[in-house]
């Protein structure tokens, strides 16, 4: 084997087959998840046994249009994370320049309010505003309508993953680079969200910028992301990344799995098997979902600790996350964001790309082209910002040198 050839085999996947990998993977999990959303572990095995397909018909097919909120899902269908993922790519292919707080207040709010696209749930082209979970409205709330500081923009919203759930497309822009990856998607979801919500936001950007490194293990990638989190999120990445390992050495089943990582969960996330929301739970006084420095959002630490059960396996990680229930979807998407930038390409199942694009009126491809040369842009002006901030620093190290070099 000659060095270029070791070198190549070293690097693995180039960027852009990662960037098709990662975008795939949001898609994925979050069709896997989407008929399934709300159930608990028990309630999807009593019903499906074990969801491992992208064909899978929505536990609420049957109901009346009204119970459905008029929309539809299963077999290939995607949800809000996946609409929301797209809209970010789309603002970087705009910008093309590192994002802040006041690129949510113009650009976010124009693509969930103002722009028009097929909204697969809805079955129709509409503003995806109209599909969206109230937190996420909160952001056409904030900035159009209270016309706030764009850095306060997620001050006073309910905390949840929403932020978390479509934020992969920082951790690409800043691939090589968590720290960034965690600083632009901190400085990015500031508009939408807050406490630990925001929290889960950097430290999933950074776990997505380490997994771009050439060579980095599923391992890395997850110290990367316990190591960059803070208070609640950090000590719960810790615990489920602790019940895991351990897990992962006996062999354990995905039941057995499930069971441990909600107990270990509990102390940090308010979420339970409770998630629809109901007449009768007007009204109540609760903590849940409130700011707290203690607190986790639950699918982030749960789809790292799938990854590492499932030994880095993509669509076992997946699967084993979407029967575990509860943020099916979002928790999907987390890992296969994952685990797409980690493997690349190879994650891709061709009929499974067709399903999604035929689903959902989608080219995933094209759009994960038009992302990569974005990124790849915004990528090239920071080595050559980088080039220039060294040349200055080195000029004010030695300045006489350097004027007698001249």
């Amino acid at each position: 084997m000659t060095a270029d050839e070791n070198s190549a085999e070293t690097r693995g996947p180039d960027f852009r087959g990662r960037v098709h990998a990662v975008v795939h993977g949001v898609a994925y999990g979050d069709a896997m998840g989407a008929p399934v959303e709300k159930l608990s572990a028990a309630e999807i095995r009593e019903r499906y046994g074990r969801v491992t397909s992208l064909r899978t018909e929505w536990h609420r097919t049957g109901q009346s249009e009204q119970a459905r909120q008029g929309r539809i899902r299963g077999h290939g269908i995607v949800t809000d994370d996946t609409g929301m993922t797209l809209a970010l790519m789309r603002i970087y292919g705009r910008e093309r320049r590192h994002l802040d707080a006041w690129d949510m207040g113009t650009g976010m709010v124009r693509e969930i309010t103002w722009e028009r696209h097929w909204v697969p749930e809805l079955q129709r082209e509409a503003a995806l505003i109209e599909r969206l979970f109230y937190p996420e409205k909160w952001i056409f709330q904030r900035h159009q309508l209270s016309g706030c500081d764009p850095r306060q923009g997620g001050v006073g919203n309910m905390v949840n993953c929403g932020a978390a759930m479509y934020i992969a497309p920082v951790g690409v822009v800043n691939a090589g680079d968590p720290q960034r990856a965690y600083d632009e998607a901190i400085a990015f979801a500031m508009g939408h969200q807050q406490s630990y919500g925001l929290e889960a936001a950097g430290v999933l950007s950074a776990a997505i910028a380490q997994a771009f490194v050439p060579g980095t293990t599923l391992d890395q990638v997850i110290r990367t992301a316990h190591d960059l989190a803070h208070d609640g999120t950090r000590s719960a990445i810790a615990a489920i990344v602790e019940i895991a390992e351990t897990l992962a050495a006996k062999g354990a089943g995905p039941d057995e799995v499930t069971a441990a990582f909600h107990t270990a969960i509990a102390p940090f996330s308010p979420m339970g098997d409770d998630l629809v929301h109901t007449p009768e739970k007007a009204g109540r006084a609760s903590n849940a979902y409130q700011p707290s420095r203690l607190l986790s959002i639950e699918e982030l630490p749960l789809a790292l600790g799938f990854c590492l059960t499932a030994g880095g396996n993509f669509k076992q990680a997946v699967e084993d996350g979407i029967n575990s229930g509860r943020d099916t979807d979002s928790i999907g998407v987390m890992a296969g964001a994952i685990l797409g930038a980690l493997h690349g390409p190879s994650v891709i199942d061709p009929e499974d790309a067709a399903l999604l694009d035929d689903a959902n009126r989608l080219q995933l491809g094209a759009a994960a082209d038009h992302f990569t040369d974005a990124a790849l842009a915004i990528q090239a002006n920071d080595a050559a910002s980088a080039k220039a901030i060294l040349a200055a620093r080195r000029a004010l190290s030695n300045p006489a040198k350097d004027k007698a070099a001249e």
